[in-house]
């Protein structure tokens, strides 16, 4: 898949909207024919291989094709936080924070930026570039999309949010994407093909993911079951050829009169069960979190940190 600039018929991601974003029509995800990024900056709270030495170095891309009611990011989901740059400013982002000690480059929610992001990891890799580039995903891609990335990003950390419809209501009910485990199952299987199997090196004396497909899964009130059902099938799916990570983080910011169970918090003997049974599945080695993951301070500040030359 070959960027040329934005689409005019947009399909970057599966809401195929065919915006003319070329001519800066809004798609379903909010974004035009403009870049908006609402902070880059070196980020502590992510995976333990991700978030080595000062960090990871985190771009965080405003608007989003999800829109998930619960998002905890919603306020630049929506768009309603960022700054407009010029492409261009990308290259200059990745190597400010390289410069400031960040052990990779981490794009989190950038599939409807596609095309400056691909010109601009190219861009950077002919001069040498040598820190790995992640691509921090709802898992809800296209697999033309995963392709387009191929040899420019190292690793993948893509959620896993939903089991399948029919045996659960939480993809439509949540985020208005009944397809969603299809889709996500295909970007998956794409993602472990461009990267492999996890490869690690030393970075500052402390391990490093340096290529790879890392799953997270982010379980809901109520959902112990859907999570459950979930994890089992990528278990006997993928194995240990991707990293999982099971989150117990969820912060209800907001009520929810169509969907009251998210006003809740997770229960942490629902948490110790999903534990429980990935262990009797055998296995041994996944990101978990601690008692009181779910807190806001996991929220950064949207405040365009980052995002303009200092």
């Amino acid at each position: 898949m070959a960027m040329t600039g934005l689409p005019t018929n947009c399909r970057l991601c599966p809401r195929a909207c065919g915006a003319d974003r070329a001519s800066g029509e809004r798609g379903v995800c909010g974004a035009d024919d403009t870049l908006r990024i609402a902070r880059a900056a070196l980020h502590e709270w992510e995976e333990p291989p991700i978030s080595v030495g000062a960090g990871s170095g985190a771009v965080f891309f405003s608007n989003c094709p999800m829109r998930c009611i619960y998002c905890q990011n919603a306020e630049i989901a929506c768009g309603a936080h960022g700054t407009q740059v010029p492409p261009e400013r990308l290259p200059c982002i990745y190597r400010e924070l390289r410069d400031q000690g960040a052990a990779n480059i981490n794009l989190v929610t950038p599939t409807h930026y596609l095309p400056f992001v691909v010109d601009s990891i190219r861009q950077v890799k002919r001069e040498g570039f040598d820190l790995p580039f992640i691509c921090n995903t709802s898992g809800y891609e296209t697999v033309e999309t995963i392709r387009a990335l191929d040899g420019l990003v190292d690793i993948y950390l893509t959620d896993f949010k939903y089991w399948r419809a029919g045996e659960s209501d939480a993809a439509l009910k949540y985020s208005r994407a009944s397809e969603y485990f299809q889709v996500a199952d295909a970007a998956l299987k794409a993602m472990l093909e461009n990267v492999g199997m996890p490869r690690f090196d030393s970075w500052n004396g402390e391990d490093r993911l340096v290529s790879g497909v890392v799953m997270r899964h982010l379980i809901l009130p109520g959902r112990l079951h859907d999570s459950m059902r979930l994890i089992g099938y990528l278990w006997g799916e993928y194995g240990d050829s991707i990293l999982y990570s099971v989150m117990n983080q969820y912060t209800p910011l907001r009520t929810f009169e169509q969907a009251p169970e998210l006003d809740n918090r997770v229960d942490d003997a629902e948490y110790e069960q999903l534990l429980d049974y990935m262990d009797a599945l055998g296995m041994t080695d996944y990101f978990w979190q601690e008692g009181g993951a779910a807190e806001e301070s996991f929220i950064p500040a949207f405040d365009s940190t980052g995002v303009l030359p200092g």
